[in-house]
């Protein structure tokens, strides 16, 4: 055990006894030797706390006075960790045995990496990929996030075809092991995005700033998705294309974002002019929120963000086209039809 790398598994929990109950014994049998279990809490006001120091008094609990959101939540329960790895694990999803040491020997091999991801399968369908992150995120020239295995609400069957480790541009904050020095060197997630997308601008930064971030898919584990906020939620919904548009401006160059932010302003308004027509005028109104909401960041609150340290790093993961138009004009609806060649 000596010679294993700490993990530290960090599980912010916010009002989420019953995924505790359920998920949580799972991470206990981790079969790794070198690990301590961690519940951050974010000011929960079910019997979270009770419930833990009665069943599991093996897992260390740290509790927040307030509810900081995903991003300050980590944030804060970061500078309490020390291991060497830290894994940010949503409390909805179960791991198997083995899921920690192909992540660390990826880890050992790779000094240069700083993020890895797991494969993520869907919890109620296990032969499909999940939502959030798949076999790895990726992000096209208009700041559209997808995956190996999901491309806006299209989803793969996992054929095994995306099992080859690689460098991706973005790991999924519902199962993402980072080195605990780069996370704090980077200062963590962006607080000002309080929920969403903030793991894709870490990720972003931390290209930029010269690490690696990559998938390994010998790792598996099952995640139910929208345990917090329903992926139809209006708050979800502006806080996604609020923080999208944020990260944008922060990590482009100056000349990238006065060409780029325009064209998805518009993308973004034909979005919610058809939705609007379906029916969903939450969506639409939503949007038109974030919007308001990124020009007002854009004027008063840059101060609250965190920019990037550096910006001559090399990204991997990055689609120089448009996925919306692949995927709904030209009618392509798996990753591997529009990324030919992973590089």
């Amino acid at each position: 055990m000596k010679n294993l790398p700490s993990v530290a598994i960090v599980i912010l929990n916010w009002n989420g006894k019953q995924f505790l109950e359920q998920f949580l014994p799972s991470v206990v049998n981790s079969s790794y030797g070198n690990k301590e279990m961690i519940v951050a809490d974010n000011a929960s006001t079910d019997d979270s706390i009770s419930f833990l120091e009665n069943h599991y008094p093996e897992v260390r609990i740290l509790r927040n006075e307030k509810n900081d959101g995903f991003a300050g939540g980590y944030n804060w329960a970061m500078q309490h960790i020390d291991a060497e790895i830290a894994v940010l694990l949503n409390s909805d999803v179960e791991v198997t045995s083995g899921w920690i040491e192909p992540v660390v020997d990826l880890f050992n091999q790779n000094p240069s990496v700083a993020a890895v991801q797991p494969k993520i399968l869907d919890y109620n369908k296990k032969d499909h990929f999940e939502y959030a992150g798949a076999c790895g995120g990726w992000i096209d020239n208009y700041g559209y996030p997808f995956s190996r295995g999901r491309i806006f609400d299209t989803i793969e069957k996992d054929l095994h075809q995306y099992d080859d480790p690689m460098k991706i541009f973005w790991a999924s904050g519902a199962a993402m092991f980072i080195r605990t020095s780069i996370f704090k060197e980077m200062g963590g997630f962006d607080p000002f995005f309080f929920a969403h997308q903030e793991e894709i601008d870490l990720c972003w930064r931390m290209q930029l700033s010269g690490y690696e971030i990559m998938s390994c898919p010998q790792s598996v584990v099952y995640h139910i998705g929208g345990g917090t906020l329903a992926k139809e939620n209006p708050k979800k919904v502006f806080l996604n294309f609020r923080n999208n548009l944020i990260m944008l401006y922060k990590n482009l160059s100056f000349l990238e974002s006065i060409k780029l932010i325009p064209i998805r302003l518009f993308l973004d308004f034909v979005s919610a002019i058809k939705s609007c027509l379906s029916g969903h005028f939450s969506y639409y109104v939503a949007i038109g929120k974030a919007h308001f909401a990124f020009f007002g960041w854009l004027l008063f609150q840059q101060s609250k963000s965190i920019f990037p340290s550096k910006t001559s790093g090399q990204t991997h993961g990055r689609y120089n086209g448009n996925i919306a138009w692949e995927h709904f004009i030209n009618g392509k609806k798996r990753f591997s039809e529009i990324i030919s060649v992973e590089n």
